[in-house]
């Protein structure tokens, strides 16, 4: 199950110390379109070791401003709260799932 991750419940998000993936997209880009299946397929398989979420960066600017979003889609990975990990551009399911495997 993907998450829906907004400015007003990241830090609840971040506060639990099982590991947390937040893809950053936007419905307008095409790249981002591209990984949403991708997405959905790394939440599925990793469910119970690993959450996945989404936040649409048109509408929570204050985590894009926070964590330094400067590009589309992004990922960030964050183990006990930090960013361990940062991923920007459309990448395949194998590429980001080798990026999860190294923080478990």
């Amino acid at each position: 199950m993907t998450l829906e991750i907004t400015d007003a419940n990241i830090k609840q998000f971040l506060a639990d110390p099982q590991p947390l993936v937040i893809d950053f997209w936007a419905p307008w880009c095409g790249p981002c379109k591209m990984m949403l299946p991708i997405v959905d397929q790394l939440a599925a398989e990793n469910e119970g070791r690993i959450r996945v979420g989404k936040l649409n960066v048109d509408e929570n600017p204050d985590s894009c401003e926070q964590f330094g979003i400067m590009s589309i889609p992004t990922m960030l990975i964050f183990k006990n709260g930090e960013v361990v990990n940062r991923h920007v551009g459309a990448a395949p399911k194998t590429e980001i799932q080798k990026l999860l495997d190294a923080i478990l």
